[in-house]
């Protein structure tokens, strides 16, 4: 088939006119901002404030304050990110605050991709975040539908059956950057009846991936339109996996996103439609396809349901897309072109353990590493809703998840890297049950027996072989005070191993003078051995999405000490008590169990263990390291 020639008057718009689009929502949230700004601050309320019921969710609330009804439509072809723990927070707390009802609708609508891995994930993040939805519902429900209101779509002579190539689409939309002239295909003034029989015809299986697509046919060719949203969308295509998990092997045929997600809207009658900015374009095609079907008033909101657009959240040093996690989770072939045109492939292990290593923002990962779930959602409040893109530094969300720990988690002593300590004063045998808060700010809530004996435990970094006045923890001759002991200890003497460093020192009891500092501690003869790991970024830099993933060049970027464990690590047995009590906050919805690790970090034990030794995953630092910006 001959290439069209583009007509002259058909020149597609500038990249400023593209970009003027793009930024109208951001322009639209700077001044809503400003408005909120002028007004006065109303006087404090005993009920705390709330991201739906001000701002930007109640000003779309007011466009159309009608019986609410949203849906959160995730597509089942991996997992979700923290990106959408804000998408369910919005979708599901929205139709929560009005009294309204929410969908968990799967776009499954491309079973090449879909695995019931994701599905089962999916709903389980939802479940974890606490969040029931009214139905759970599937685009895949109404493909009989769907395939209807398409037919009717060209009945009307609004699409077209295309056989155009991806390249030769591509070139009829302006080129790579849209900049170029726009032309329609050959096949948009095909007559309707060829177009119905046509694509009866993809149905029917005539065609293989490629050789055919139903087309919107929207205004390609105006050159006063820029909006690549209305420039013929794709509408069906053929898939050459024809069994799906839950229409098998009926279709050939695939309905797209951008064709099906308004009807199923319409179908559920979703009354609010929100979705993040990057769909703001979207909204267009939204509307007119709807409207095309009577399914929706033009320029009303009366009828049908209404599409708005909300900022996305990023955080700062993670990768959330699916592509690029899974080369981190995989591993990757990568290809590069040296100066001589020669081509050389590079194999690249994986940099993570899988989709829920604790170093990744994938829900999986946040809740592996002992996030807790209420800690996100919290942390999702506090940086409000607006249509302006959120980038948060990853110590922001840290903070949140710290604050809300603090108050709701027990404290325990944990030796990440234990020296034995042996106090001379004390006989072999010696054994006395300490009684210690589980919260020190509590003395009279619930406590556990702390064992002391003559054999301890510290952490090597509370010792120095040589004194330092600005170092107030143990050396030979200073004094340091033990957490909930009644005396002081003084270094007398120390040993050391093969390898050169600390593996004993000697103690005696100071019980007159008052130490400058207290260090943890756990007993020898009655701690428990466990793995400990402690997190970092995964990445040096804090946009790891501006590296070089093409080549495999981000690579060099990864952070060596994004995971230490400690192997060697000890911690008291009053880890067994907090164990057996299920350690639960009020409203929680896991039963990880959480704690404060005195001195240390925030730790949670790993759903999984090393044999019988019990695995810790550290949450969050006790308090932001003052290297980090």
């Amino acid at each position: 088939m001959p290439e069209p020639t583009p007509p002259e008057d058909s020149k597609g718009p500038s990249k400023r006119a593209l970009e003027k689009e793009r930024k109208k929502a951001e322009a639209k949230a700077k001044k809503a901002e400003m408005a909120l700004r002028s007004k006065p601050v109303p006087s404090k309320s005993s009920e705390p404030s709330s991201v739906f019921a001000e701002g930007w969710l109640k000003r779309v609330y007011e466009e159309k304050p009608v019986s609410v009804r949203t849906r959160f439509p995730p597509e089942p072809n991996g997992f979700l990110h923290i990106g959408h723990a804000k998408a369910i927070a919005v979708n599901f707390g929205f139709a929560k605050h009005y009294n309204g009802v929410c969908f968990l609708r799967f776009d499954d609508t491309n079973p090449d991709a879909e695995k019931e891995i994701y599905f089962t994930a999916i709903k389980e993040m939802v479940h974890w975040l606490g969040f029931e939805p009214y139905k759970i519902t599937h685009s895949s429900d109404h493909f009989d539908r769907l395939y209807n209101l398409a037919e009717d779509m060209i009945k009307k002579d609004k699409a077209y059956v295309c056989h155009c190539t991806k390249d030769e689409v591509n070139l009829q939309r302006g080129g790579r950057d849209n900049r170029g002239r726009r032309f329609a295909c050959s096949h948009r003034e095909r007559p309707i009846e060829e177009s119905l029989t046509e694509f009866q015809a993809m149905r029917d299986g005539k065609y293989k991936a490629g050789e055919a697509h139903l087309r919107l046919k929207q205004s390609l060719t105006d050159p006063n339109e820029g909006n690549p949203q209305m420039w013929d969308l794709a509408a069906y295509r053929v898939i050459e996996k024809n069994h799906h998990h839950r229409t098998g092997d009926k279709w050939r045929i695939y309905p797209t996103y951008d064709f099906t997600h308004c009807l199923c809207d319409a179908f559920e009658e979703i009354s609010h439609s929100l979705c993040t900015t990057e769909f703001y374009l979207s909204r267009t095609s939204y509307d007119w396809e709807l409207e095309i079907l009577d399914l929706k008033k033009p320029k009303s909101e009366e009828k049908g349901p209404m599409q708005r657009e909300y900022g996305r959240l990023n955080v700062t040093g993670s990768i959330l897309s699916k592509r690029r996690i899974a080369m981190l989770v995989k591993g990757a072939t990568v290809e590069a072109t040296g100066a001589d045109g020669t081509i050389t492939t590079k194999t690249i292990p994986p940099a993570v353990r899988g989709w829920d290593d604790p170093r990744l923002y994938t829900l999986v990962g946040i809740r592996r590493r002992g996030v807790p779930a209420e800690a996100l959602l919290q942390f999702v409040s506090e940086l409000g809703v607006t249509d302006a893109l959120t980038t948060i530094q990853a110590a922001r969300f840290e903070a949140t998840i710290r604050r809300y720990l603090e108050r709701n988690v027990p404290r325990l002593m944990l030796v990440l890297d234990p020296i034995k300590v042996i106090i001379e004063d004390l006989p072999p045998d010696h054994r006395e049950d300490l009684n210690v808060p589980f919260d020190p700010k509590k003395p009279d809530g619930e406590s556990r027996k702390v064992p002391l004996t003559q054999t301890l435990y510290i952490d090597r970094s509370d010792f120095r072989e040589i004194d330092d006045p600005d170092f107030f923890r143990l050396t030979p001759g200073k004094i340091v005070g033990l957490l909930n002991v009644p005396f002081a200890i003084k270094a007398t003497s120390f040993s050391k191993d093969s390898a050169g460093r600390v593996s004993e020192i000697k103690a005696s009891k100071i019980e007159a003078e008052k130490p400058k500092a207290y260090i943890h501690w756990v007993s020898a003869t009655s701690s428990k051995p466990v793995t400990a790991r402690q997190y970092n970024t995964l990445f040096k830099c804090e946009e790891p999405n501006g590296l070089d993933w093409k080549t495999g060049g981000y690579t060099d970027d990864l952070n060596p000490e994004s995971e230490i464990i400690c192997k060697d690590a000890v911690i008291e047995e009053g880890l067994e008590q907090v164990m057996k009590g299920k350690e639960k906050v009020e409203g929680g919805s896991d039963e990880l169990v959480r704690f404060q690790a005195v001195r240390t970090g925030y730790f949670a034990i790993d759903p999984e263990r090393e044999g019988e030794r019990v695995v810790l995953n550290q949450i969050v630092s006790l308090k932001e390291d003052a290297g980090k910006k």
